[in-house]
Protein backbone atom coordinates (compact mmCIF):
# COMPACT_ATOMS: atom_id res chain seq x y z
CA UNK A 1 0.00 0.00 0.00
CA UNK A 2 1.53 3.69 -0.93
CA UNK A 3 2.15 5.91 1.88
CA UNK A 4 0.45 8.98 2.73
CA UNK A 5 2.37 10.26 5.87
CA UNK A 6 6.08 10.11 6.76
CA UNK A 7 5.24 10.43 10.37
CA UNK A 8 2.24 9.72 12.17
CA UNK A 9 2.82 11.14 15.80
CA UNK A 10 0.10 10.31 18.18
CA UNK A 11 -0.99 12.07 21.01
CA UNK A 12 0.60 15.04 23.40
CA UNK A 13 -1.93 17.41 22.29
CA UNK A 14 -2.62 20.48 24.30
CA UNK A 15 -2.13 23.67 25.32
CA UNK A 16 0.25 25.54 27.90
CA UNK A 17 -0.52 28.92 30.05
CA UNK A 18 3.48 30.53 30.10
CA UNK A 19 4.40 32.27 33.51
CA UNK A 20 7.94 33.83 32.98
CA UNK A 21 9.34 34.04 36.86
CA UNK A 22 12.37 35.49 38.31
CA UNK A 23 13.96 32.64 39.44
CA UNK A 24 13.81 28.72 39.81
CA UNK A 25 13.20 27.66 41.98
CA UNK A 26 10.71 30.08 42.98
CA UNK A 27 11.33 31.30 46.45
CA UNK A 28 7.46 30.66 48.53
CA UNK A 29 5.57 34.24 48.74
CA UNK A 30 1.98 35.45 48.70
CA UNK A 31 2.69 36.85 45.11
CA UNK A 32 4.41 37.99 42.44
CA UNK A 33 4.28 40.32 39.69
CA UNK A 34 4.90 38.65 36.22
CA UNK A 35 5.76 40.42 32.59
CA UNK A 36 2.53 38.01 31.59
CA UNK A 37 0.88 35.02 31.28
CA UNK A 38 -0.18 33.84 28.11
CA UNK A 39 -1.72 30.64 26.69
CA UNK A 40 -1.02 29.01 23.61
CA UNK A 41 -1.17 25.44 21.68
CA UNK A 42 1.62 23.13 21.94
CA UNK A 43 2.48 20.15 23.76
CA UNK A 44 4.99 17.54 23.35
CA UNK A 45 2.92 15.88 20.27
CA UNK A 46 2.50 19.32 18.48
CA UNK A 47 6.00 20.38 19.03
CA UNK A 48 7.20 16.97 17.30
CA UNK A 49 4.33 17.20 14.52
CA UNK A 50 5.81 21.25 13.77
CA UNK A 51 8.81 19.91 13.81
CA UNK A 52 9.23 16.96 10.90
CA UNK A 53 6.47 19.20 8.96
CA UNK A 54 8.68 21.80 9.04
CA UNK A 55 11.51 19.49 7.89
CA UNK A 56 9.91 18.24 4.86
CA UNK A 57 7.78 15.54 6.39
CA UNK A 58 4.53 14.42 5.23
CA UNK A 59 2.92 14.43 8.65
CA UNK A 60 -0.44 13.27 10.72
CA UNK A 61 -1.38 13.83 14.12
CA UNK A 62 -3.78 11.70 15.93
CA UNK A 63 -4.89 12.33 19.80
CA UNK A 64 -7.96 12.95 22.35
CA UNK A 65 -9.17 16.79 22.57
CA UNK A 66 -11.84 18.37 24.16
CA UNK A 67 -14.86 20.15 23.29
CA UNK A 68 -13.25 23.33 24.66
CA UNK A 69 -11.44 26.92 24.20
CA UNK A 70 -8.09 24.87 24.33
CA UNK A 71 -9.10 22.39 21.88
CA UNK A 72 -9.72 25.31 19.86
CA UNK A 73 -6.69 26.18 19.84
CA UNK A 74 -5.11 23.20 19.42
CA UNK A 75 -6.97 23.04 15.96
CA UNK A 76 -5.94 26.31 14.98
CA UNK A 77 -2.56 25.45 15.07
CA UNK A 78 -2.44 22.42 13.17
CA UNK A 79 -4.88 24.41 10.55
CA UNK A 80 -2.43 26.75 10.65
CA UNK A 81 0.54 24.61 10.16
CA UNK A 82 -1.20 22.75 7.90
CA UNK A 83 -0.82 19.15 9.48
CA UNK A 84 -3.63 17.18 9.02
CA UNK A 85 -5.37 16.08 12.43
CA UNK A 86 -7.39 13.52 13.37
CA UNK A 87 -9.38 14.46 17.09
CA UNK A 88 -11.06 11.87 19.03
CA UNK A 89 -13.52 13.29 21.52
CA UNK A 90 -11.92 13.66 24.95
CA UNK A 91 -14.70 14.18 27.55
CA UNK A 92 -12.64 15.57 30.32
CA UNK A 93 -11.04 18.27 28.11
CA UNK A 94 -7.70 19.25 26.50
CA UNK A 95 -4.50 18.61 28.17
CA UNK A 96 -3.34 21.73 29.60
CA UNK A 97 -0.33 22.92 31.46
CA UNK A 98 1.58 25.64 33.29
CA UNK A 99 5.13 26.38 32.38
CA UNK A 100 7.22 28.40 35.22
CA UNK A 101 10.64 30.00 32.81
CA UNK A 102 13.34 31.17 34.87
CA UNK A 103 15.76 34.18 32.97
CA UNK A 104 17.62 31.46 31.81
CA UNK A 105 15.56 29.68 29.89
CA UNK A 106 14.65 26.57 32.17
CA UNK A 107 11.37 25.34 33.41
CA UNK A 108 9.25 24.24 35.65
CA UNK A 109 5.82 22.21 33.74
CA UNK A 110 2.80 21.38 35.96
CA UNK A 111 0.51 19.27 34.28
CA UNK A 112 -3.10 18.92 34.64
CA UNK A 113 -3.98 15.10 35.34
CA UNK A 114 -7.85 15.37 35.81
CA UNK A 115 -8.24 15.32 31.92
CA UNK A 116 -7.66 12.02 30.98
CA UNK A 117 -9.82 9.35 31.96
CA UNK A 118 -9.15 5.29 32.28
CA UNK A 119 -11.57 4.54 29.65
CA UNK A 120 -9.94 7.11 27.26
CA UNK A 121 -8.35 5.08 23.97
CA UNK A 122 -7.27 6.24 20.47
CA UNK A 123 -10.04 3.85 18.53
CA UNK A 124 -7.47 1.16 16.96
CA UNK A 125 -9.83 0.59 14.12
CA UNK A 126 -8.72 4.43 13.38
CA UNK A 127 -5.02 4.19 14.52
CA UNK A 128 -4.53 1.21 12.58
CA UNK A 129 -5.70 2.83 9.44
CA UNK A 130 -3.38 5.83 9.91
CA UNK A 131 -0.78 3.51 10.26
CA UNK A 132 -1.00 1.67 7.07
CA UNK A 133 -0.32 4.12 5.03
CA UNK A 134 2.40 5.50 7.30
CA UNK A 135 6.40 5.22 7.42
CA UNK A 136 7.12 5.86 10.89
CA UNK A 137 5.25 6.82 13.92
CA UNK A 138 6.09 8.93 17.20
CA UNK A 139 4.60 8.16 20.47
CA UNK A 140 4.09 10.61 22.89
CA UNK A 141 4.23 9.45 26.22
CA UNK A 142 0.30 10.96 27.18
CA UNK A 143 -2.35 8.61 28.00
CA UNK A 144 -3.64 5.87 26.85
CA UNK A 145 -1.18 5.88 23.92
CA UNK A 146 0.41 3.04 25.23
CA UNK A 147 -2.67 0.99 24.26
CA UNK A 148 -2.06 1.86 20.23
CA UNK A 149 1.32 0.26 20.57
CA UNK A 150 -0.17 -3.42 19.83
CA UNK A 151 -1.78 -1.72 16.43
CA UNK A 152 1.42 0.00 15.31
CA UNK A 153 3.14 -3.00 15.47
CA UNK A 154 0.68 -5.38 13.71
CA UNK A 155 0.51 -2.85 11.38
CA UNK A 156 4.43 -2.94 10.22
CA UNK A 157 5.43 0.45 11.31
CA UNK A 158 8.81 1.45 13.09
CA UNK A 159 7.95 3.03 16.08
CA UNK A 160 9.74 6.01 18.20
CA UNK A 161 9.02 7.47 21.64
CA UNK A 162 10.26 10.37 24.18
CA UNK A 163 10.58 9.48 28.02
CA UNK A 164 11.31 13.08 28.88
CA UNK A 165 13.11 12.96 32.23
CA UNK A 166 12.04 8.81 33.10
CA UNK A 167 13.66 8.21 36.32
CA UNK A 168 14.67 5.02 35.12
CA UNK A 169 11.93 3.07 37.84
CA UNK A 170 8.82 4.56 36.89
CA UNK A 171 6.88 1.72 35.57
CA UNK A 172 4.51 3.71 33.53
CA UNK A 173 7.04 3.97 30.95
CA UNK A 174 8.11 0.72 30.40
CA UNK A 175 5.98 0.27 27.62
CA UNK A 176 6.92 2.81 25.61
CA UNK A 177 10.33 2.24 26.27
CA UNK A 178 10.61 -1.47 25.66
CA UNK A 179 8.09 -1.42 22.23
CA UNK A 180 10.10 1.53 20.30
CA UNK A 181 12.55 1.17 17.87
CA UNK A 182 13.95 4.32 18.77
CA UNK A 183 13.86 5.61 22.17
CA UNK A 184 14.85 9.36 23.27
CA UNK A 185 15.06 10.50 26.86
CA UNK A 186 16.41 13.21 29.09
CA UNK A 187 19.91 12.45 31.37
CA UNK A 188 17.97 14.91 33.76
CA UNK A 189 16.25 12.40 36.28
CA UNK A 190 18.68 9.90 35.64
CA UNK A 191 21.68 8.60 38.19
CA UNK A 192 23.21 6.56 35.78
CA UNK A 193 22.05 7.41 32.25
CA UNK A 194 24.32 4.49 30.51
CA UNK A 195 22.95 1.76 32.73
CA UNK A 196 19.43 2.87 31.90
CA UNK A 197 20.54 3.43 28.29
CA UNK A 198 21.54 -0.03 27.61
CA UNK A 199 18.62 -2.04 29.90
CA UNK A 200 16.08 0.15 27.22
CA UNK A 201 18.16 -1.44 24.61
CA UNK A 202 18.55 -5.11 26.43
CA UNK A 203 15.01 -5.55 27.33
CA UNK A 204 13.24 -4.28 24.49
CA UNK A 205 13.03 -3.66 21.16
CA UNK A 206 15.10 -0.33 20.51
CA UNK A 207 17.63 -0.33 17.57
CA UNK A 208 18.83 3.32 18.79
CA UNK A 209 18.86 4.99 22.14
CA UNK A 210 19.16 8.53 22.51
CA UNK A 211 19.83 10.47 25.59
CA UNK A 212 19.98 14.29 26.17
CA UNK A 213 21.92 16.02 28.53
CA UNK A 214 21.49 20.18 27.58
CA UNK A 215 24.32 22.05 27.50
CA UNK A 216 26.42 18.86 27.69
CA UNK A 217 25.01 17.38 24.16
CA UNK A 218 23.64 13.82 24.19
CA UNK A 219 24.53 10.34 23.96
CA UNK A 220 23.91 7.55 21.37
CA UNK A 221 23.79 3.78 22.05
CA UNK A 222 23.54 1.99 18.79
CA UNK A 223 25.13 -1.33 18.31
CA UNK A 224 26.59 -1.61 22.00
CA UNK A 225 28.40 1.03 21.22
CA UNK A 226 27.93 4.22 23.44
CA UNK A 227 28.94 7.66 21.52
CA UNK A 228 28.45 11.23 22.18
CA UNK A 229 26.40 13.65 20.15
CA UNK A 230 28.39 17.33 20.73
CA UNK A 231 26.31 20.16 21.15
CA UNK A 232 25.20 22.79 18.90
CA UNK A 233 26.09 26.40 19.94
CA UNK A 234 22.43 27.96 19.64
CA UNK A 235 22.20 31.03 16.85
CA UNK A 236 20.79 33.65 19.39
CA UNK A 237 20.78 33.75 22.79
CA UNK A 238 19.08 31.30 24.79
CA UNK A 239 15.70 32.13 26.05
CA UNK A 240 13.57 29.35 27.11
CA UNK A 241 14.17 25.04 27.09
CA UNK A 242 10.61 24.59 26.45
CA UNK A 243 10.61 22.02 23.18
CA UNK A 244 14.11 21.45 23.00
CA UNK A 245 14.09 17.67 23.20
CA UNK A 246 10.45 17.78 20.68
CA UNK A 247 13.08 19.85 17.98
CA UNK A 248 16.08 17.32 18.95
CA UNK A 249 13.64 14.28 18.24
CA UNK A 250 12.12 16.06 15.21
CA UNK A 251 15.71 16.53 13.66
CA UNK A 252 16.74 13.13 14.52
CA UNK A 253 13.30 11.45 12.71
CA UNK A 254 14.15 13.84 9.72
CA UNK A 255 17.74 11.71 9.32
CA UNK A 256 17.08 8.34 10.39
CA UNK A 257 13.95 8.18 7.79
CA UNK A 258 16.61 10.00 5.22
CA UNK A 259 18.56 6.61 5.49
CA UNK A 260 21.43 8.99 7.62
CA UNK A 261 23.93 7.24 9.53
CA UNK A 262 23.17 7.58 13.61
CA UNK A 263 25.77 10.39 14.12
CA UNK A 264 24.53 12.67 11.79
CA UNK A 265 20.77 12.01 12.91
CA UNK A 266 22.40 13.16 16.45
CA UNK A 267 23.74 16.23 14.49
CA UNK A 268 20.47 17.13 13.01
CA UNK A 269 18.63 16.38 16.37
CA UNK A 270 21.45 19.09 18.01
CA UNK A 271 21.18 21.62 15.75
CA UNK A 272 17.43 21.70 16.29
CA UNK A 273 17.51 21.29 19.75
CA UNK A 274 20.03 24.49 19.58
CA UNK A 275 17.17 26.18 17.56
CA UNK A 276 14.45 25.29 19.71
CA UNK A 277 16.52 26.93 23.16
CA UNK A 278 16.36 30.42 21.07
CA UNK A 279 12.56 30.80 20.98
CA UNK A 280 10.28 31.89 23.44
CA UNK A 281 7.98 29.91 25.30
CA UNK A 282 4.69 31.72 24.24
CA UNK A 283 5.86 31.28 20.78
CA UNK A 284 5.91 28.04 18.33
CA UNK A 285 8.44 28.65 15.88
CA UNK A 286 10.55 25.60 14.80
CA UNK A 287 13.12 25.39 12.68
CA UNK A 288 12.60 24.66 8.73
CA UNK A 289 15.11 22.14 5.79
CA UNK A 290 16.28 25.02 4.96
CA UNK A 291 17.98 26.61 8.31
CA UNK A 292 18.97 22.94 9.45
CA UNK A 293 20.58 21.61 6.34
CA UNK A 294 22.58 25.35 5.87
CA UNK A 295 23.94 24.97 9.78
CA UNK A 296 25.06 21.15 9.34
CA UNK A 297 26.78 22.23 5.87
CA UNK A 298 28.56 25.20 8.33
CA UNK A 299 29.44 22.52 10.79
CA UNK A 300 30.93 19.96 8.02
CA UNK A 301 33.33 22.54 7.02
Amino acid sequence: MPTETDVLVLGGAGVDSIVYVPELPLPFADSYMVPSIEMRAGQTGDFVAMGVQALGLRTHHIDLIGDDHAGDLVRALHRDRGIALTEVLQPGGTKRAVNLVGPDGRRLSLYDNSRSRDADRLPPTTVRALADVSRHAHVSLTYPCAFALPTLRAAGVTVSTDLHNWDGEDTYHEAFAYEADLVFLSTAALSAPEKTMRGIAARGKAEAVVATAGAEGAYLLVGGELTHIPAVTPPAPVVDSNGAGDAFASGYLFGWLAGESPPQCGRYGAIAGAYACTVPATRTDVIDRTQLLAVNAELAR
